[in-house]
């Protein structure tokens, strides 16, 4: 009996350290700065449940709280110790995305091919949105690491080598060879990017057309509905 007691106390705790890690995660920082107050309502929770519930002596049921307001400091901390490691290393990216991305844009000027430009732009404009969007959205930029880590300096030396050998004036075959190919990669480079663009707002689009449908259907279940509005006339 007396040991099931325990294994229940022991599965509570896991069980509030557990709810306690999720309201800090989706409280964000300024949440984080009070997880001391979190990890002291679990340590008077365990501390209160043995002494009043289960008539234990004052100094075991101290020593349990005290237990479960350690473990509840330590597993906060660690939390938002590694969501601040998390958050800096996402604004150190960004901050060199930024970089590379002015190196892509200032490439514009310097190639003469005119489609060329044309994809140069629009490459730097879908950056500098995706940027933008993970700054006001970091939950996102997990799925965008790699994007930033390997595709966008990729981009940047595919272009600054387009540079230097147009710069040569090449009459080979090869040197025309090799131009083509590169006008043609960057400009699957543009979709390719577009395309991430629109990939970090599926879900908003597919939560919002969903919210939109039940919308609907609440109209017209309360009389609402105005789709045929204008026949009436």
């Amino acid at each position: 009996m007396e040991r099931r007691i325990w294994l229940g106390l022991l599965n509570k705790l896991e069980d509030i350290t557990n709810l306690s890690k999720l309201y800090i995660k989706k409280k964000g920082k300024e949440e984080m700065k009070n997880s001391s107050i979190v990890s002291a309502i679990i340590g008077g929770t365990f501390f209160a449940v043995p002494y009043l519930a289960l008539s234990a002596g004052i100094l075991p049921s101290l020593a349990i709280g005290v237990c479960a307001f350690g473990a509840g400091e330590l597993l906060l901390h660690d939390k938002k110790k590694n969501n601040l490691t998390e958050n800096s290393n996402m604004y150190d990216t960004l901050n060199e995305a930024k970089n590379k991305n002015k190196q892509i844009s200032e490439m514009e000027a310097k190639v003469e091919n005119l489609e060329l430009k044309k994809n140069i732009k629009e490459i730097s404009e879908t950056v500098n949105k995706m940027i933008k969007t993970l700054e006001k959205k970091p939950e996102k930029f997990k799925k965008m690491s790699n994007f930033f880590n390997y595709y966008l300096p990729v981009t940047l030396n595919i272009l600054a080598k387009y540079d230097e050998i147009e710069n040569q004036k090449l009459s080979s075959e090869e040197g025309r060879k090799f131009m083509q190919q590169t006008e043609s990669m960057i400009e699957k480079i543009n979709k390719a990017f577009k395309n991430q663009l629109s990939n970090l707002y599926q879900t908003d689009m597919v939560d919002t057309d969903a919210e939109m449908k039940v919308f609907e259907s609440m109209l017209k279940a309360d009389g609402y509905d105005t789709s045929n509005d204008f026949k009436k006339f």
